[in-house]
């Protein structure tokens, strides 16, 4: 049985020609970018769009992160970018996992860790309980 406190959502995205480096390949910094998409839209598919948890008056910005190579894409290539959030790991942060893959071969993986600020003064703060309840609701909804 799957674990319902593990969410995952799979999105595609292509490469770009502003993607690509001079060697052709994409640019390494651009898998920030590419994390980004797979995080916004498992936000969004489970229901807490990025532009709710700004309405709200937070913010999550970027604390810590690791991306880790296996292999390259080129431009015209599409990503698949699976996101994974486990929603027992909320504490002071929260975490998002990635595994990116090209005709199914893993070519990157990592991890973003954010924060969650109030808008109004950047200050720190745990998670805000819109965001706890909602969590809460999709695992529940999940184990019927």
């Amino acid at each position: 049985m799957k674990d319902a406190s593990l969410l995952s959502f799979v999105t595609n995205e292509r490469v770009r020609y502003a993607d690509v480096d001079k060697m052709g390949v994409v640019y390494n910094g651009n898998y920030l970018r590419f994390f980004e998409i797979g995080r916004t839209e498992l936000m969004r598919h489970f229901g807490i769009p990025y532009s709710e948890v700004e309405k709200q008056g937070y913010l999550l910005p970027l604390i810590e992160a690791k991306i880790v190579w296996k292999g390259s894409a080129k431009y015209d290539d599409v990503l698949e970018i699976t996101t994974l959030f486990n929603s027992k790991e909320i504490n002071s942060t929260i975490r998002f996992d990635y595994e990116i893959r090209v005709d199914g071969k893993i070519i990157v993986n990592g991890y973003t860790v954010h924060s969650f600020v109030r808008a109004d003064n950047f200050r720190a703060v745990k998670p805000p309980s819109f965001f706890l309840n909602k969590v809460e609701e999709i695992i529940k909804t999940k184990h019927i």
